[in-house]
């Protein structure tokens, strides 16, 4: 079953149980995809699906830090309960080790001398961990990489 079948599955079933809030982020994350996939003119797969999913998880995450420094606890509590929605549909992330080891062997397979390549570095692991990694993590383990 791909990505999009499960999340179409889940609010059936968000509907049928009247789950409201897991219905409305479910909606929204649908809508994400149907927009991503008119703009395109494209079917998306899964590891497009999990770009869009990414995406919308670092939105939730910045609003939940704007709303909590404006003092809107009950706004940032919303953001928080639909991004435990979204993460549950993400692939099982690399721990902070992984990332690093992971970064380490593309570094010495391209050959990457120092923090002037990193874009090249970049380009090679944006598809290589793509879904399985936090990429603000990503780019920080190359850079420490680059750098030592």
């Amino acid at each position: 079953m791909s990505l999009k079948d499960q999340i179409t599955d889940d609010m059936k079933a968000a509907m049928r149980a009247k789950d409201s809030e897991r219905l409305g982020t479910i909606r929204l994350l649908t809508a994400a995809i149907k927009q991503k996939e008119v703009d395109e003119r494209v079917e998306l797969d899964d590891a497009a699906v999990v770009a869009v999913l990414d995406k919308m998880v670092k939105q939730r995450k910045d609003s939940i830090t704007a709303f909590e420094q404006g003092g809107r606890a009950d706004l940032a509590a919303k953001e928080a309960a639909e991004l435990v929605v979204l993460q549950a549909y993400l692939p099982q992330r690399l721990s902070a080790d992984e990332v690093a080891a992971e970064v380490r062997a593309i570094v010495t397979e391209i050959g990457a001398a120092g923090p002037g390549d990193m874009g090249k570095v970049m380009g090679v692991v944006k598809t290589r961990l793509a879904g399985k990694a936090d990429m603000g993590q990503v780019s920080a383990a190359v850079k420490a990489a680059l750098a030592g």
